[in-house]
């Protein structure tokens, strides 16, 4: 949530950021600024009378060894008005302070200065585009009904067992799922960021730390009697890890990976826009998190995009990058951009990833903190990005590389027999191979092939592995 430092140093200005986001905050903040006109009043006077009530406290205990009880107990009398009288001032000063932070946690953060302006996801920005774009014919077939041409994604299944949006991955598209979020991890890893593994259950304060809570409660699946929440990203339990904590400056930066399935509930969620992957209530997530300094955490955002764009350019997909208007951003973040894939056969962009700086707007919630070296506290930068979202990538691959034949393997610089075994994960194979020492390396080969990279050959023509 924003500092309330920083809005008492210029009001005006909080007021004009959010207007960005459309969010008009005039109310908010003046009654933000006058509740702590009355906590700072009340702090003022309690300070007053504690000073008092220490010098009459004094007094009792002069006034008994002197002999003299009834001046005593009439100041005592006075002692005990004090004391009650600054129960109340206390009690004035924590529903101030109760009533300012629940204010501030129903006002968005502001976005930065490089934010445009508009009110939809048609005034965003594109900054950066690039990767081949296929040219399929007119009887290209959407991934789902490739991933039923092909049995690779049951989705009537999961409607079975589950409901809509929660499919079903067979055979090559298991494998597949597998081999990507490996592939995502270890590139992660290889860009020096420390992999967890996370709860994907999280209570309310997490819920909170990160923003979900009170934003977005209605889009997260509660489990009522344990008052506990399905996590809709790694995002929510990876930064919570740091909740209450104050780092050395030199610890940071903080870099984190971590995989999990994600669920949400994309309440008013209808349409065509929801057909096969494009929208789930559960799917496969690899998250990117970083604590950052404050002067460093902008040349931090940048490396996130440049790490995410080196993904969809190594996956081959048709890309671009999109800087969000005020309108069409989170409301926890500063700034944010979204990567978008082109699907050829719904002839439309997907969005796979969003990357974002919070600045310090989710590190207040946490109360996370670094000690400078002249021993002075202050608040973290937080940024997080998708790094990647699998299904909508996984919709792009099918789509894009169908032929009549099968599904092909993008172009690469050397050729592999699976689809989706790069330069980057065969030399992985490599390195990973030389960890361990066997009888026959042979045998490790082939397990690493088939569990870590192993998802179609070139023609997905037979139905079963």
């Amino acid at each position: 949530m924003l500092t309330l430092a920083a809005i008492k140093e210029n009001p005006e200005e909080i007021i004009r950021k959010l207007a960005k986001k459309h969010f008009d905050a005039k109310d908010a903040i003046e009654k933000v600024l006058d509740l702590d006109k009355t906590r700072r009043t009340s702090q003022a006077e309690l300070d007053t009378r504690l000073s008092e009530l220490k010098t009459l406290s004094a007094q009792v205990g002069q006034l008994m060894k002197e002999g003299k009880k009834a001046e005593a107990e009439t100041v005592k009398n006075k002692v005990s008005e004090l004391k009650e009288h600054n129960k109340t001032l206390e009690a004035n000063m924590k529903n101030a302070e109760a009533e300012i932070t629940e204010i501030l946690l129903s006002v968005p953060n502001t976005p930065c200065d490089m934010v445009p302006e508009g009110k939809s996801a048609e005034d965003n920005v594109v900054v950066r585009e690039g990767g081949p774009m296929p040219d399929l014919g007119e009887d290209a077939l959407p991934h789902w009904e490739l991933a039923k041409k092909y049995d690779l994604i049951d989705f009537e299944l999961g409607v079975k067992i589950t409901g809509a949006g929660f499919p079903v991955y067979k055979g090559k598209g298991a494998r597949l799922q597998r081999a990507l979020i490996s592939f995502f991890l270890d590139n992660a890893r290889e860009a020096g960021y420390l992999e967890i593994q996370p709860p994907y259950v999280v209570n309310a304060a997490s819920g909170y730390g990160t923003g979900q809570l009170p934003d977005k409660e209605g889009q997260m699946y509660h489990c009522n009697e344990d008052d506990l929440y399905l996590i809709p990203t790694a995002e929510v339990p990876v930064t919570n890890l740091y909740r209450d904590v104050i780092f050395n400056e030199e610890d940071l930066p903080i870099k984190n990976t971590a995989y999990s399935a994600c669920f949400r509930r994309e309440a008013g969620s209808y349409g065509k826009d929801v057909r096969g992957l494009n929208r789930l209530h559960q799917f496969d997530k690899v998250e990117i998190v970083q604590i950052q300094h404050p002067d460093h955490s902008y040349e931090a955002l940048d490396e996130m995009i440049a790490h995410v764009q080196s993904l969809v350019e190594k996956l081959e997909l048709p890309w671009h990058i999109l800087r969000l208007c005020g309108g069409d951003m989170s409301f926890t973040s500063a700034i944010t951009y979204d990567f978008e894939v082109f699907s050829a056969a719904q002839k439309r962009w997907l969005e796979v990833s969003s990357v974002s700086n919070f600045e310090s707007y989710q590190a207040n919630r946490l109360k996370c903190r670094f000690r400078t070296n002249d021993k002075k506290t202050r608040l973290v930068h937080t940024l997080n990005g998708s790094a990647l979202a699998l299904p909508r990538i996984v919709a792009a691959l099918l789509e894009n590389n169908q032929t009549t034949e099968g599904i092909r393997n993008p172009k690469t610089e050397e050729p592999y027999q699976t689809l989706f075994l790069s330069k980057d994960m065969a030399l992985f194979i490599t390195k990973f191979q030389s960890l361990f020492t066997l009888p026959n390396k042979s045998i490790l080969s082939d397990y690493l092939f088939v569990f870590f990279w192993t998802a179609f050959p070139f023609s997905l023509s037979e139905k079963h592995p």
